[in-house]
């Protein structure tokens, strides 16, 4: 049986802030990253949800002071959102840099960026493959 493994195809998945939603959009479609899914989703990282959603929406609020303030308390899931984004491997540290640049902020809960390989594409509708199916 013949792989239809897609070697030039990959997708970048960011949680990011939930208000950063339309910079980034506009930032990726600027750059020409058109074709995106978004989600709304619930998590928490490193600081276990610290500081709340006044320091989701605020980050400058600077709730977390020290490593104890992180170990010690086991706050709930916050809202974020996720993007999803198929790509050709050549655009990807492009797009990498557009989600940092518009998201970051030097405080915690600014998301992370996963890329993982495709190993298939296919437009439903004409079933197109491959590159073709993602321009």
């Amino acid at each position: 049986m013949e792989s239809k493994f897609e070697e030039n195809v990959v997708e970048v998945i960011a949680v990011i802030r939930r208000h950063k939603i339309q910079e980034t959009k506009e930032a990726l479609s600027k750059e020409g990253f058109d074709q995106m899914t978004f989600y709304s989703v619930h998590g928490r990282g490193r600081q276990k949800g610290r500081g709340g959603l006044a320091n989701e929406l605020d980050p400058g609020l600077n709730l977390i002071t020290d490593k104890a303030d992180i170990a010690d308390n086991d706050y709930g899931f916050l809202p974020k959102r996720m993007l999803s984004l198929a790509i050709k491997e050549d655009d990807l540290d492009r797009a990498v840099k557009v989600l940092i640049n518009i998201n970051k902020t030097g405080h915690y809960g600014d998301g992370k960026i996963f890329v993982l390989p495709v190993r298939l594409t296919e437009r439903i509708r004409t079933a197109e493959e491959g590159l073709y199916a993602i321009s």
